[in-house]
């Protein structure tokens, strides 16, 4: 049965609505908004009064969650990630994987190109490679045994496996063959990102030009600025066509930059991401991130090897309320950072991130203190806090 959703504040696209009503049909589709100067629709109402909807917050660069990696290319582990990112607000996402050997991420492919679409939990919209063509001066805590030079043969395999889930690739713009490599992906409709290097100004725009779309955790794992070269955090900075992921847990980047990047940038190419890998929701720890020892504590992980950061615990929800407890964004600008511009940022904004009329009704109840109360998918309740 369809029913309307009234609320004190609505986030849709490109505008937000004080007050008002909005439908949600019998197919979990989202309907018409009416808004609170016109005539309350009958039928059922579900009432929010003093709390805000939005749309439900897209993940596009995850590892893990609840003790499973996305490289354990297990499908019933990855199940349970979709269905405990509901608790972290995420209803669509990319399941990410690690720099590692051509059969690795093969497999991979394979499990999610055989399974996709019978998830139970938040809608997996594609893969993310994070990797393996990076270079070793910012690796992070990628494995730099399997770094290689781009190979248009092996992404063609891949996508071959993911029978066309493979959606985005980041790489390192420095490598041999990474120009030809993203003109090509690109022309496929599908993102390359550009991140884990010590890319040059020019090497960055370079890529862009050929048509790389966007920048990897932006400020890390990358060369940085300076007044005479630029690196990948200047190009990542200036150059306003492509977008920014960014990790706002407090520990990557401090709240001024995240500030800094947002108003340079502005909201619309700033993409919000979690990179977290498979301590999140678990307690602190020993885990490991690929075949490297992590200890997690003090809200991060870190490699027991030399105390680098090994992705984050961090929750997409935390993220969006994170930017506007530092003033770095305002409620609408942090919402629009985590659903419609992360979608946009991997070319997935035709199937989640807005609210509008047709679309999967994948929503969530926040409070106003940026909190999350629940999480809908497909217009049913699926999480309460």
């Amino acid at each position: 049965m369809s029913y309307y959703i009234h609320a004190a504040k609505f986030f849709l696209k490109n505008t937000t609505e004080i007050g008002g009503y909005l439908e949600v049909t019998d197919d979990g589709k989202f309907g018409e908004f009416i808004p609170s100067d016109h005539q309350a629709p009958t039928g059922k109402i579900v009432d929010y009064d003093g709390q805000w909807i939005a749309p439900g917050l897209v993940d596009t660069h995850i590892h893990g969650l609840l003790d499973h990696d996305v490289m354990d290319a297990d499908w019933d582990a990855l199940n349970e990630m979709s269905e405990g990112l509901l608790r972290t607000g995420v209803t669509s996402w990319l399941p990410t994987t690690l720099t590692a050997s051509f059969d690795q991420l093969n497999a991979v492919c394979k499990m999610i190109g055989d399974h996709a679409g019978s998830e139970t939990g938040a809608k997996i919209q594609g893969i993310h490679f994070e990797g393996p063509f990076f270079t070793t001066e910012h690796k992070g805590a990628q494995n730099p045994k399997y770094f290689r030079d781009p190979s248009i043969d092996e992404f063609k395999q891949w996508q071959e496996s993911a029978k066309g889930m493979l959606q985005k690739i980041s790489l390192a713009p420095e490598r041999k063959g990474a120009v030809e490599f993203t003109e090509y992906v690109s022309g496929t409709g599908k993102v390359v990102s550009l991140g884990h290097s010590n890319a040059t100004f020019e090497q960055a725009r370079d890529c862009v030009e050929a048509g790389a779309t966007s920048f990897t955790h932006t400020f890390n794992g990358m060369s940085g600025l300076t007044h005479r070269e630029p690196g990948m955090a200047g190009a990542a900075m200036f150059m306003n066509i492509v977008d920014d992921e960014l990790i706002c847990d407090g520990h990557h980047i401090r709240p001024e930059v995240a500030a800094t990047l947002i108003r340079e940038k502005t909201p619309e190419h700033v993409a919000l991401i979690t990179d977290c890998m498979r301590a999140g929701l678990m307690p602190d720890g020993d885990y490991v991130l690929g075949e490297f020892p992590v200890t997690v504590g003090g809200g991060t992980a870190r490699l027991k090897s030399d105390n680098h950061l090994a992705g984050s615990i961090l929750q997409l929800k935390d993220a969006v309320k994170n930017v506007v407890d530092w003033n770095a964004a305002t409620p609408e600008a942090a919402v629009m950072m985590g659903s419609y511009t992360a979608a946009k940022s991997s070319r997935i904004n035709d199937k989640c991130g807005s609210i509008l009329p047709g679309r999967d009704a994948d929503f969530l109840v926040l409070n106003p203190d940026m909190s999350l109360a629940e999480t809908y998918l497909n217009g049913e309740s699926r999480y309460q806090a």
